[in-house]
């Protein structure tokens, strides 16, 4: 047969496999989806100098980075399989066949799914292979009876594929995880944060509270987890006295606190904005612990998300009064939102979000660091993440043409220890001298602090550093460090030209 029609048969069953597949997915899981679990499979498997080069080259576009790849291979693999079938079905066979096997392991491993999910694959391979086999058949290269036929098919065939696909869609989607957000309604706090006092901003630098929609999202979750409130569940477990089984409405029933805290991402670059902050709502992690009882030998407290992420946080920073951590249900006033973490997250002050931040939780382990690592430790990262003390300047940006008087602006940060100065120096590099800047009005430890300075500068070019000392004394250092193993470090400069 022609290449156009040996391509025509091989692109059809693929889409008819995936459709399959989707279809059955919507049933026994959304994550069964062999398009979805190979993506998440690439994902795990991926080397840590790939991972850190494509979220360096793509940041948080990543994940559809990942989706986009995925599919050109996934249809590279089609074409090959159809060019090689062009006399007989064999070749294309086998590579379905083995595109088949690729979905059964991709399925087999992810933690979150059950038994059931392998029939997604399985309904894929055999949509595939029947289709495939069924076109071949039938693609007659010579009348122009054959030809219509085959066109009628092919096209009935991808027609069918779009309906099932999209039929296993809806019912993936029919769980209304903003129905069961806008159920819980209003969060009654019992401990309010305090107010954010005036002052606390300054123009030119971002908002103190960042928006719901604004806060940054970093996670694995190729698609957001779809829980209700109502299906949710945590157990508490591992080195305990005794286990805990907690639903929603038990973590909602007990006394709710609200803290204000900033978060940073250990893949933040130097001046990057991969840090937020927010009023977060729900319970002390300390008083569920204690409460599970934790005994002496755990050094570590594994959270795990429904998607089967993993982070491994010190147990004495969870259990450390003044840090606060919590385990969250709510956000700036409202529950979690979705992509978020709803129902429930972990949210520690002063530890990177790899290490801390769990979101759609559904359990914790307190073990050690000598018998568990989280997802990301043995991808290279550090076990501990510790927030290093960083500062950013918001204003003016980098190659502005300013006055010869310039207000410069930002936010510093050092969560679970607090900023206490922040220095900004005209072309350091040349001489140029430190100068305290001024301070916004402190709200916490655990938040981030606003502060500006005014500067004079000559006509010409020049460079504005900023550095950040926390309470402890400790001086942001100028020494260079990308985000990889353990967060980014260097002091945050721009180039301005004055006239």
């Amino acid at each position: 047969m022609s290449r156009g029609r040996a391509i025509a048969v091989a692109l059809v069953s693929l889409g008819a496999a995936l459709a399959a597949g989707h279809l059955v997915a919507g049933f026994v899981g959304p994550p069964a989806s062999p398009f979805l679990a190979v993506g998440n499979w690439v994902r795990d498997l991926s080397p840590h100098p790939v991972t850190e080069w494509a979220k360096d080259t793509f940041g948080t576009a990543d994940k559809l980075v990942l989706f986009l790849g995925v599919t050109l291979v996934i249809l590279g693999c089609a074409v090959a399989a159809g060019l090689l079938s062009r006399t007989r079905p064999w070749p294309g066979l086998l590579v379905a066949g083995a595109l088949g096997v690729v979905g059964f392991v991709a399925v087999l491993t992810r933690p979150d799914l059950g038994q059931l999910g392998i029939l997604a694959p399985a309904a894929s391979l055999l949509a595939g292979v029947g289709t495939f086999n069924l076109l071949h058949k039938r693609a007659d290269p010579v009348t122009s009876t054959g030809r219509r036929d085959f066109l009628r098919l092919s096209a009935g065939v991808a027609v069918g594929a779009g309906v099932l696909g999209g039929v296993g869609q809806a019912f993936g989607s029919r769980v209304d995880v903003e129905a069961s957000r806008r159920a819980v309604g209003r969060l009654r706090v019992a401990e309010p944060a305090p107010p954010i006092p005036a002052g606390a901003d300054f123009p030119g630098t971002v908002s103190f509270l960042t928006d719901n929609r604004d806060f940054y999202r970093i996670d694995t979750a190729l698609t957001v987890p779809r829980v209700t409130a109502d299906g949710w569940s945590l157990r508490v477990h591992g080195l305990v006295d005794r286990e805990l089984e907690l639903d929603f409405a038990a973590i909602r029933e007990r006394p709710l606190v609200e803290r204000t805290i900033t978060m940073a991402c250990v893949s933040n670059e130097v001046g990057g904005s991969l840090v937020s902050t927010a009023n977060f709502i729900g319970v002390p992690l300390r008083d569920v612990l204690l409460e599970a009882g934790v005994r002496p030998e755990a050094d570590q407290l594994l959270s795990t998300s429904v998607d089967g992420f993993t982070a491994g946080s010190p147990v004495d920073a969870v259990l450390d009064p003044e840090r606060g951590a919590l385990l969250a249900i709510g956000m700036n006033g409202e529950p979690l939102p979705v992509e978020h973490g709803f129902p429930a997250r972990l949210v520690v002050p002063g530890l990177y979000g790899y290490v801390s931040a769990t979101k759609w939780l559904t359990e914790l382990e307190l073990t050690t660091f000598a018998a568990e690592q989280g997802y990301w430790i043995p991808r290279g990262w550090s076990a501990l993440g510790p927030v290093k003390t960083q500062s950013r300047i918001d204003t003016p940006r980098d190659g502005d043409t300013t006055g010869t008087t310039v207000t410069v602006a930002g936010v510093a940060w050092a969560p679970a220890v607090g900023i206490d100065r922040v220095e900004v120096a005209v072309d350091v590099d040349s001489g140029g001298d430190w100068r305290d800047a001024r301070l916004a009005a402190e709200v916490g430890r655990n938040t981030w602090r606003m502060w500006r300075a005014t500067v004079d500068l000559p006509p010409g070019e020049h460079r504005i550093a900023v550095r950040a000392t926390d309470r402890n004394g400790e001086t942001q250092t100028d020494a260079f460090a990308p985000p990889a193993p353990n967060g980014a470090s260097g002091w945050h400069t721009i180039t301005v030209t004055s006239r």
